[in-house]
C-alpha cells in the first residue's frame, strides 16, 4: 500500500532506494543531510476535514542514521513539504481550509504563514525568493521576504483536443442497455447517453435521439413495433419519453411522478399501451400510455435486484419478485382490474425472474432454497463464494387446467387398431392423388382455352385472392384473444418442479409458447465474475419436458416479443439468432439472413465534451441527492455546493479536470469511499514492459544481480523468470547485454525490456563484470512482478517470528548479542521492525 523513495541522477541512470521503509513525497535540506517527507499516502483525495487514521504527518529524517523528528500536529493532514533555509514549509488543513504553514527547525514551533480563503491550497513548490501555490485552479505567489502573496495572472489560449466536438466510435464495452424489435429485426441498444437501433441485416445503424447533452437511458421497443420509450434527463430530471421507432416525428413527454428520482427497466404490455418500471425509492410502478397515469404497484423492502416484472399475454396481469422481511424474495402477481397483489409463493425459498407462458396458462420461474449466507454478501467472510443453486418451476394458473407434467407411459397397440390407422392413412392418401390429378387436369385444360379465356380467368383469380384475403380476416378475427385466468386460491398446490438440472441460474426468459432458456452462471460466482459474468444458455422444450444446451460463454441475452430472435453478447460481440436451433459455429456455412454477428464497426456518436461534461455534473449532484445514506448529506446543502462549483465547469480542458473538479466538490460532504475517477479518454498505445523478478545493483559499470525472487514456476501465476530450468541466474551475476545489446551502468536497464512481456529474451550474464565466464540464456519475462515480491514477504513472517521470539526470550544479562532490527537495513536478509506487529509480536 505504501511506496518508497528513491534518487535519480539528474543526467538520468538507475535509481537509488533511500534508506527509508515507506514514503510518498519528500524535500531535501539546503546541505542534503535530512529529508522531509510524507511517510505514507491517504487513501482518498476526496475527505475534507478527514481526522482518521490515514491522515499525513510529515517527518523529517536524518540521513546518516534514519532517525526522524515528528513535525508538531493533532492528527491534521499534512502534506507538500518544501525546505527552504532553515524553514520546512507544508499544506496543512490543521485550522480549517488547507493553508500554508511554516515549521522552524531551530526553535521546532510551526506558524501559520498564509491562511487560504474560499478553497484548499491543492499544491505548492518553492523558488529562491518565493512559494508558487496553486489554488484550485488559480495560482497564487507569497514572497519569502515580505510574507504577502498575489495573484498570478495567466490566460492560456490553444486547440484543446479533448473539448473540441466529433465523431467517437462506439467500442461494444460502451453499450449498456439493449433490446430487439418486435420480430428481430433490428438490435436496441444505449450507448453514450444515446438510443440507437441497429439492423441484423440491412440498412444502416440508426441514432434516434441525437441527444450529446442528454442521457437517455434504458430503451424499450413496444410489441407493435411503433413506439421506442426510454428514460431521458432533457428536462433536468429523469422523465419517460416515446420516440417513434425510426427517430421521426415529435417526442412524447410523460412526467413520472411529484418527487424526481431515478428510474430502471421500463417494460411493455404486449398490448403496447401501458409500461411497467421501478424506481429507486423501491417501487414498482405501471403507467398508462394513452392518459400518463402512474400506478403504484408494490413497495420492496429492501434495496437489492429489482421486480423482474413481467406481464401476461392479455396485459392484465403483472408478475415479479419481491423482498420479504426475511431478505428472500417471493413472487407476486397484480391485477391491473382489481388493483390488488397476490402472493404466489410461501416464501420459504428465494423466487426469482417470474415469466408467463405466453399461452397465458403458466407461469414460470426459479428459487432457491440454499442460498441462506449468500443473501448478506458483503457483510462477513462467511458469505463470499457460497455454493447456490436454483431449480425452476411452473405454476398452472388456473384450477381448471391439467397438469402439464401429468404422467406419461408409452403403450403397445393391438394389431386391429394399427391396421386401422393404416387403412385411415391410406384413404387419406388416395384422396391427395385424386386432388393433384384434377388440378393437373384443370391446368391442362386452361392452357387450351383463348385470350378472352385467359382475361377471364385473371379476373377470377382475383376475386379468389380478395376472396382468400377476407377468408383470412375473418379467420383472424375468430381467432380468440388470451384470457389470462389465475385462480388464487390453492394456486402453491398448483406449483409443480420443472425437469430441470438445479444450477446457479441467474436469468430467464420465456420464448415461444413452452419454451425457455435459462441462462447458467458458475456453480461459485465470484466478485471477479461480477463485471463480465460467463454463462450457459439452456433450452427447455415443456412439451419434449427436454432442455438442451443452447449457446456457452454468453454474457448477455435478451429474447425478441414474438420470441422467434435471441440478441446475445460474448465478450465484445453483439450476434442474433433463431430460437429454434443453436447458433451456426464459426466453422459452418454462413447464417441465415438477419442472423450472425451484428455489424457495430459504423456505430458512431458525436460527442460535445463541454455539455457532456455540464450533464454528468449535474448527474453526479442527482446520485448523491438520491443515493447517499445520510438523507441530511452530513448536514450539507448539496444544492448550495452544487451551485458554488458549477461556475468552473466552464474553465474545464480535459475529461480529468473534471476528475479533479469533483474530487475538490465532493469533498465537501466529508465521508470515507467518496472515490472519483474515470470517463472517457482518448486511447493510448499500452507498452508492456518486462520484468525479470529481480533486484539490482550498479557496480563496476554495470547492472549487478542482487536479489533473484523465487517463484513457484508449476504456477502460472508465479513465474519467476531467471530461476527457471536451465537458466539459474544467481544473485551477484552480472547482465551484461539483453538481445546482443550491451547493457552498461549509464543505460536504463528497463528500457531494453520494452514491449517484451511474455516472450523470449536472450540474456547475456556471467560472474565478472567482462565477459569472462559469460553464458547466454533465454528468458521470458513477466508483465508484474508483485505476485513474486508478494511470496517472497510471506516467507519472510517466519524469520521474523524466530527472531522476534529470540529477542523476547533472550536477557541482555546473558551477554549474547541481539540481532540488529533496523529500519534503516536494505539488506535482503533484513527483517525490518514494522513487520513484528504485522506478526502478531508487538
Amino acid at each position: 500500500f505504501a511506496d518508497k523513495l528513491f534518487t535519480v541522477p539528474a543526467a538520468g541512470g538507475f535509481p537509488s532506494e533511500l534508506p527509508l521503509p515507506i514514503g510518498e513525497e519528500a524535500a531535501y535540506s539546503p546541505d542534503g543531510t535530512h529529508l522531509a517527507y510524507v511517510p505514507h499516502p491517504q487513501w482518498q483525495a476526496a475527505w475534507k476535514r478527514y481526522r482518521g487514521g490515514q491522515t499525513t504527518p510529515i517527518w523529517i529524517a536524518d540521513l546518516k542514521d534514519s532517525s526522524v523528528v515528528k513535525i508538531p500536529r493533532e492528527n491534521s493532514t499534512d502534506f507538500n513539504p518544501l525546505w527552504v533555509g532553515n524553514t520546512i514549509y507544508f499544506l496543512s488543513d490543521r485550522n480549517g481550509l488547507v493553508s500554508l504553514f511554516a515549521y522552524d527547525t531551530a526553535t521546532r514551533k510551526v506558524s501559520e504563514a498564509l491562511k487560504s480563503e474560499g478553497f484548499d491550497f491543492k499544491s505548492a513548490s518553492a523558488g529562491p525568493d518565493a512559494i508558487i501555490i496553486e489554488q484550485f485552479g488559480s495560482l497564487h505567489l507569497y514572497d519569502l521576504n515580505t510574507h504577502q502573496s498575489k495573484t498570478v495572472n495567466i490566460r492560456v489560449a490553444g486547440d484543446f483536443a479533448q473539448v473540441r466536438p466529433g465523431f467517437v466510435k462506439v467500442e461494444p464495452k460502451r453499450i449498456h442497455a439493449f433490446n430487439l424489435s418486435p420480430t428481430g429485426t433490428r438490435a436496441l441498444m444505449e450507448a453514450w447517453g444515446e438510443i440507437f437501433t441497429v439492423p441484423t441485416d440491412k440498412g444502416d445503424i440508426r441514432n434516434v435521439t441525437h441527444s450529446p447533452a442528454v442521457a437517455d437511458r434504458d430503451p424499450a421497443w413496444s410489441p407493435d413495433g411503433k413506439w421506442i420509450a426510454y428514460f431521458s434527463d432533457e428536462p433536468g430530471e429523469y422523465e419517460l419519453q416515446l420516440r417513434q421507432q425510426n427517430g421521426l416525428g415529435q417526442v412524447r413527454h410523460i412526467k413520472l411522478g411529484q418527487s424526481p428520482s431515478f428510474y430502471y427497466a421500463p417494460v411493455w404490455s404486449p398490448d403496447s399501451k401501458k409500461i411497467a418500471y421501478s424506481d429507486k425509492r423501491l417501487n414498482l410502478w405501471y403507467v398508462d400510455v394513452a392518459t400518463g397515469a402512474s400506478k403504484l404497484v408494490d413497495t420492496d423492502y429492501y434495496e437489492g435486484p429489482q421486480f423482474n416484472q413481467n406481464w401476461a399475454p392479455d396485459s392484465k396481469w403483472v408478475a415479479y419478485a419481491k423482498q420479504l422481511p426475511s431478505h428472500l424474495h417471493a413472487i407476486y402477481v397484480y391485477s391491473v382490474e382489481q388493483g390488488k397483489t397476490y402472493q404466489v409463493t410461501d416464501g420459504m425459498s428465494d423466487a426469482l425472474y417470474p415469466v408467463f407462458d405466453k399461452n397465458g396458462k403458466y407461469l414460470y420461474f426459479t428459487a432457491s432454497t440454499d442460498l441462506g449466507l449468500a443473501e448478506s454478501a458483503g457483510w462477513d467472510m462467511s458469505s463470499d463464494n457460497h455454493l447456490v443453486t436454483r431449480s425452476a418451476y411452473i405454476v398452472v394458473l388456473a384450477k381448471d387446467l391439467p397438469s402439464p407434467l401429468a404422467p406419461e407411459s408409452d403403450e403397445e397397440k393391438v394389431k386391429e387398431e394399427i391396421k386401422a390407422a393404416e387403412k385411415e392413412k391410406s384413404k387419406d392418401k388416395n384422396k391427395s392423388k385424386d386432388k393433384d390429378a384434377k388440378s393437373d387436369a384443370d391446368t391442362t385444360a386452361d392452357g387450351d382455352k383463348d385470350k378472352e379465356k385467359d382475361k377471364d380467368k385473371d379476373k377470377d383469380k382475383d376475386k379468389d385472392k380478395d376472396k382468400d384475403k377476407d377468408d383470412k380476416g375473418k379467420n383472424k378475427d375468430s381467432d380468440k384473444p388470451v384470457v389470462v385466468r389465475v385462480d388464487i386460491e390453492g394456486i402453491g398446490q398448483r406449483i409443480l418442479a420443472l425437469p430441470i438440472p438445479a444450477k446457479d441460474y441467474v436469468n430467464l426468459i420465456a420464448g415461444k409458447s413452452g419454451i425457455l432458456f435459462l441462462s447458467e452462471g458458475p456453480a461459485v460466482i465470484t466478485e471477479d465474475d461480477q463485471e463480465n459474468l460467463k454463462q450457459t444458455l439452456q433450452r427447455f422444450d415443456l412439451s419434449k419436458r427436454k432442455v438442451d444446451k443452447f449457446l456457452e460463454d454468453v454474457n448477455d441475452f435478451t429474447i425478441s416479443a414474438n420470441g422467434e430472435k435471441l440478441l446475445y453478447r460474448k465478450e465484445e460481440q453483439w450476434a442474433v439468432t433463431g430460437t429454434e436451433e443453436p447458433p451456426a459455429s464459426e466453422k459452418s456455412d454462413k447464417p441465415k439472413p438477419g442472423e450472425g454477428p451484428l455489424k457495430l464497426e459504423t456505430m458512431e456518436i458525436y460527442v460535445q465534451p463541454r455539455d457532456t461534461w455540464k450533464q454528468i455534473y449535474r448527474e453526479t449532484w442527482r446520485i448523491e441527492r438520491d443515493f447517499f445514506y445520510d438523507p441530511h448529506y452530513h448536514g450539507l446543502d448539496l444544492a448550495k455546493v452544487a451551485k458554488k462549483y458549477e461556475p468552473y465547469l466552464e474553465g474545464i480542458a480535459s475529461r480529468d479536470e473534471l476528475t479533479y473538479l469533483f474530487q475538490e466538490a465532493l469533498g465537501e460532504i466529508t465521508v470515507g469511499h467518496m472515490f472519483v475517477g474515470g470517463g472517457y479518454h482518448p486511447e493510448s498505445k499500452k507498452i508492456k514492459g518486462g520484468l525479470l523478478g529481480a533486484d539490482y545493483s550498479i557496480e563496476n559499470g554495470r547492472y549487478r544481480v542482487a536479489r533473484v525472487y523465487d517463484g513457484e514456476n508449476w504456477n502460472p501465476g508465479l513465474q519467476a523468470p531467471l530461476t527457471q530450468p536451465g537458466v539459474n541466474v544467481k544473485a551477484g551475476e552480472y547482465i551484461l547485454a539483453v538481445n546482443g545489446r550491451e547493457l552498461r551502468a549509464s543505460d536504463d536497464i528497463y528500457s531494453f525490456f520494452e514491449q517484451t512481456a511474455g516472450k523470449q529474451v536472450q540474456l547475456k550474464v556471467g560472474p565478472n563484470p567482462d565477459d569472462k565466464g559469460a553464458r547466454e540464456v533465454t528468458v521470458v519475462p513477466v508483465e508484474s512482478e508483485d505476485t513474486l515480491r508478494h511470496l517472497a514477504w510471506i516467507d519472510l513472517i517466519p524469520r521474523v517470528r524466530a527472531t522476534a521470539t529470540s529477542i523476547a526470550t533472550t536477557s541482555p544479562k546473558s551477554g549474547k548479542t541481539l540481532p540488529s532490527l533496523t529500519n534503516a537495513s536494505t539488506k535482503a536478509d533484513s527483517l525490518p521492525i514494522t513487520l513484528l506487529t504485522l506478526c502478531g509480536v508487538r
